[in-house]
C-alpha cells in the first residue's frame, strides 16, 4: 500500500474512500489550518490518462472563487503519488441527512437547492460544468448552508468529454455524449432536488438500458412533488436542454419567485433552521468532530493559483476567516516592509494557473544542453500567489549594464544593496565610514548562493512571465542566462524555445528580474530555467507551467 503524504501536512483520518482515490483529514503543520486532502488512488496513478484528468480537476477549481464551493489550496505530484489539497468543509453530505430525514421540507429542499446552485452558477460563469451533481457531492454544514463538491469529471462547457456521470442524475443529453453544457448541471440538481421532496430519484430503472430511456423518453414524474414547485421540477427535468433555464444562475431565479410566492419572504430562513436541525442531529459526522492533531521525498509540487486581484496581489493561504486574525500582523508587517506588485486581472476562464516547481529538474542551458538543477523548494509552508520585491535601502541600486541577448518583453529588476558600514572606536562614539579618495580595486567576482524562479505564469495564448531571484555573498559582477523550452510530456528539458536571455548585474547581493516570453513551440508544457555566471551553489534553477492551450484529460 502506498504510505506517500503531501509534505507539510499531518493527516489525522480518512473522510471517504471510493475507486478514484480518498480523502483525508489533515492539518498544515506551518499555520494549524485543517485541510481536505484528495489522494489519487494508486492504481489510476500509474495510467496517464486519469493523472490528466486528475491534473484538470485541479486546473478547473484554480480558476473558481465561490464561497459555495470547496475552495482548492494547491496541486502536488511526485513520483509516489497525486493529490489536491482543499479548503475543509465542515459538513455532512445531503445523502447523508436523507437517509436519516428523507422527504425533507419543500423549504428545506429549496435552501439546499439554491445554496449549491449558486455553486454550479460561479462555476458556469467562467466556462466550468461540473457534470456530476448528486446528493454525494452536496454538504450542509451546521448553519443550513450548503457547498458543492467533487469537481472530478468536471469539463470546460461545450468540450465533448462523452458520457459521463451518475446515471440517476444524468441529463437525456449527457446518454448520448453531447458537449458538456450548464443545463445538464441543472438537470442534475433538479433531479437531486426531487429526490429530496419524495424521497426517492425521478426514474428507477432495473438497469442501465432501462433507466437510459426513462431519463430520455419517460414522462417527468412532477405530479409526485408538492403542487408549489412543481413548475420548478418541470423546468428542471425538460427533456430538451432548450426547455430548462440556460444555467444555474437563470434557474436560482425562478427558484426564489416560485419559494416566495408559495412560502412567504422568509422561506429561506425557516429552511436553513430545518436543515441547521438535522445536521445537529449527527454531530459525530462532521469533520470537526474527528481528532486533527496539531502537531515526508523530493517532490515534483504544483502550486493551482488564481490571477492576482486588480490593485494588488493575493497571497496562498489555506482557509479565509480561520486566518484572518492569526494572519493579519505578518500580513501587515508584508505591506509595509515591502509592498505589493500590481498585477493586471485576468480572464475568469483563464484564472487557474499551473505551476511546477521541481528538484532534481534538468535547466536549458544555453545553446540547447541540460544541466541539473540542485534544488527548488520543497517547504511545508504553501507558495505565495503574490509576490513582493524587496530593497534594504531606501533607494534601488542602478545597473549600467542591462542587455538582453534576445526575448519578448523587457526585463525589469531591483538589486538590494548593503547599509552603510558603521564602525565603533575603542571608548569614543560610533561614526560612519567614510571611503578613502584612493581608486577602488574591480570587485571580484562574487559566489552566487541561491537562484529561484517564482511567479512562473501564463498571461496570454503564447506568453508567459517569470520572476527571478539571484542571491550572492558580494557585489562583483554577475550575468543570469535565462531559456525557455516546451514539451508534450512535462518530462525532462524538452526543445528549447527561442534564444536564451543574458543578464549582467553588479553593485549589490541581490537581484530580482521580471522576465516575459513569446513561446513560439506548441507543447502542453512551458518550462523557464535559469542559469549564472558563477555557476549558483544550488545549480541554477527552473520551472515549469502547465497551459491552458491545452485540454488535458
Amino acid at each position: 500500500m502506498n504510505t506517500w503524504a503531501v509534505p507539510g501536512y499531518t493527516e489525522s483520518s480518512e473522510l471517504g474512500a471510493g475507486a478514484s482515490g480518498r480523502v483525508v483529514l489533515a492539518v498544515h503543520r506551518e499555520t494549524g489550518v485543517p485541510v481536505a486532502v484528495k489522494y489519487l488512488s494508486e492504481s489510476l496513478r500509474t495510467r496517464p490518462g486519469f493523472v490528466h484528468g486528475f491534473r484538470a480537476e485541479a486546473r478547473l477549481l484554480g480558476g473558481l472563487e465561490s464561497a459555495y464551493v470547496a475552495e482548492l489550496y494547491e496541486y502536488v505530484e511526485s513520483p509516489d503519488g497525486a493529490a489536491i489539497v482543499m479548503e475543509l468543509v465542515d459538513g455532512v453530505s445531503l445523502r447523508t441527512l436523507l437517509t436519516r430525514a428523507a422527504p425533507l421540507d419543500p423549504e428545506a429542499a429549496l435552501v439546499v437547492l439554491k445554496g449549491s446552485l449558486l455553486g454550479l452558477a460561479d462555476a458556469h460563469r467562467v466556462g466550468v460544468v461540473h457534470r456530476d451533481y448528486k446528493p454525494e457531492n452536496v454538504l450542509v454544514v451546521p448553519d443550513g448552508s450548503s457547498r458543492l463538491v467533487d469537481f472530478g469529471i468536471a469539463v470546460d462547457a461545450g468540450a465533448s468529454a462523452g458520457s459521463a456521470g451518475t446515471p440517476s442524475y444524468m441529463a437525456p443529453e449527457q446518454w448520448t455524449g453531447a458537449p458538456a453544457s450548464p443545463a445538464a448541471d441543472v438537470y442534475a440538481a433538479t433531479a437531486t432536488f426531487f429526490e429530496c421532496l419524495t424521497s426517492h430519484r425521478p426514474y428507477r430503472g432495473d438497469n442501465l438500458a432501462e433507466l437510459a430511456l426513462q431519463h430520455v423518453d419517460a414522462p417527468i414524474p412532477a405530479d409526485e412533488a408538492p403542487e408549489p414547485v412543481r413548475d420548478l421540477v418541470l423546468r428542471g427535468l425538460a427533456k430538451d436542454p432548450a426547455q430548462r433555464p440556460d444555467d444555474a444562475e437563470a434557474f436560482v431565479r425562478e427558484l426564489e419567485a416560485a419559494a416566495g410566492a408559495a412560502y412567504g419572504t422568509d422561506w429561506e430562513e425557516r429552511g436553513r433552521g430545518r436543515l441547521a436541525a438535522l445536521v445537529a442531529l449527527v454531530p459525530l459526522l462532521l469533520p470537526s468532530a474527528r481528532s486533527a492533531p496539531r502537531t515526508t521525498t523530493d517532490t515534483a509540487r504544483t502550486v493551482l493559483r488564481r490571477a492576482p486581484a486588480r490593485g494588488g496581489a493575493r497571497s496562498w493561504l489555506p482557509g479565509r476567516t480561520g486566518m484572518l486574525v492569526s494572519g493579519a500582523a505578518v500580513l501587515l508587517g508584508v505591506l509595509l516592509s515591502y509592498g505589493l506588485r500590481h498585477v493586471p486581472q485576468a480572464d475568469p476562464q483563464e484564472a487557474g494557473q499551473a505551476l511546477a516547481t521541481t528538484r532534481a529538474q534538468p535547466v536549458v542551458e544555453p545553446g540547447g544542453s541540460a544541466s541539473p538543477t540542485a534544488s527548488a523548494s520543497d517547504s511545508a509552508s504553501p507558495t505565495p500567489t503574490g509576490s513582493a520585491t524587496a530593497s534594504t535601502t531606501a533607494a534601488p541600486d542602478v545597473s549600467p549594464s542591462d542587455t538582453a541577448s534576445a526575448g519578448a518583453g523587457a526585463p525589469s529588476a531591483s538589486a538590494t544593496t548593503a547599509a552603510p558600514v558603521e564602525t565603533t572606536a575603542p571608548g569614543g562614539p560610533t561614526t560612519e565610514a567614510t571611503p578613502t579618495s584612493a581608486a577602488p580595486s574591480p570587485p571580484s567576482a562574487p559566489a552566487v548562493k541561491a537562484v529561484s524562479v517564482t511567479d512562473f505564469w501564463q498571461t496570454g495564448s503564447a506568453t508567459a512571465t517569470a520572476t527571478v531571484t539571484v542571491t550572492t555573498d558580494g557585489t562583483g559582477p554577475l550575468s543570469l542566462t535565462v531559456s525557455w523550452s516546451t514539451s508534450d510530456t512535462g518530462r525532462g528539458a524538452g526543445a528549447p524555445d527561442g534564444e536564451s536571455q543574458t543578464f549582467r548585474r553588479s553593485g549589490a547581493t541581490q537581484y530580482t528580474l521580471s522576465v516575459d516570453h513569446t513561446f513560439q513551440g506548441t507543447g502542453c508544457y512551458w518550462a523557464v530555467g535559469v542559469v549564472t555566471t558563477p555557476a549558483s551553489a544550488d545549480g541554477g534553477a527552473s520551472q515549469q507551467l502547465l497551459t491552458r492551450r491545452c485540454e488535458i484529460r
